[in-house]
């Protein structure tokens, strides 16, 4: 047993058959296999069934608004670069409500992992379409069919310059928890597109739909330090490729290229005590 997980039975408010399920355990194998300590992690999530996520996870986090993930993550990592910060939840809350933030997170490059649950519909608030649902999916709200075309997230990431794009599939929790422990040990941001179904409110993007139409990468013959390489199998929708698209380690993160820190390395957290060590020592 991870020690990321609950030593004590809880009560999971997902659906039975929820793509989350799976998800989960790949988290808590990942977290445990990077050998970190439950005090090193934080989360980061918004609103959601995939935002719940957090909760069931024996760390700490910070539950916040729809939508608002990304911009604590990017907080808490700015004032404490010492911790792991993951930014979890759906492809509504992270791409929706967040796709703002979505969009300069990218850009400013924060170390951090952002792991996005895309099961193509809004799970929470009773199956709405969501900015990656299918064009011609018929749900609550769209009872005639999507007509919007689905956002892109790996191919918008990788044209804003994104340092790691990742994308995954629950079917497979191994090879997911892989990609995971990847984009977690990488050093700026790192995005993880995770496939899988809502059993509920997605009748058409099921298990077996995701499966049909996806693929693991050969990572050993894809080279993800090429970018038009990655962004020509970002744009491919005829079938998905899974895996390290990207990968660019030479982009400074945030912590390091932001002027508080390139003129004083000393962590925001811990420089009120060194300042108040400071005063001390003149009041002597």
């Amino acid at each position: 047993m991870s020690k990321f997980d609950f030593k004590h039975d809880i009560d999971i408010a997902w659906c039975p058959g929820c793509g989350n399920f799976p998800l989960r355990q790949a988290i808590l194998k990942a977290l445990e296999e990077l050998n970190l300590d439950q005090t090193q992690v934080v989360f980061s999530s918004g609103i959601g069934q995939a935002a719940k996520m957090p909760q069931y996870i024996d760390a700490s986090y910070f539950n916040g608004l729809h939508g608002r993930g990304l911009a604590v993550a990017q907080a808490i990592q700015s004032v404490n670069p010492k911790l792991v910060v993951i930014a979890e939840g759906g492809d509504g809350d992270m791409y929706g409500e967040g796709g703002n933030h979505f969009l300069h997170n990218v850009r400013r490059n924060p170390n951090l992992a952002h792991i996005v649950h895309n099961n193509m519909i809004y799970g929470l608030t009773k199956g709405q379409g969501s900015p990656t649902s299918p064009k011609g999916l018929k749900t609550t709200t769209q009872i005639s069919g999507v007509y919007n075309e689905p956002l892109n997230p790996v191919a918008l990431a990788l044209a804003l310059g994104a340092s790691f794009v990742g994308r995954a599939f629950t079917g497979d929790v191994e090879k997911t928890k892989e990609i995971i422990k990847a984009a977690i040990a990488h050093e700026g941001y790192a995005i993880v597109d995770i496939f899988h179904p809502c059993v509920t409110y997605n009748k058409v993007n099921t298990f077996a739909w995701y499966k049909n139409n996806s693929y693991w990468l050969n990572q050993e013959e894809h080279n993800p330090q090429d970018f038009g390489a990655a962004m020509n199998l970002a744009l491919n929708q005829d079938k998905f490729a899974l895996g390290i698209l990207y990968q660019n380690k030479e982009k400074t993160p945030f912590h390091k290229a932001h002027p508080y820190y390139v003129n004083d390395s000393t962590p925001l957290v811990d420089r009120p005590k060194r300042d108040i060590a400071k005063v001390n020592a003149l009041l002597k």
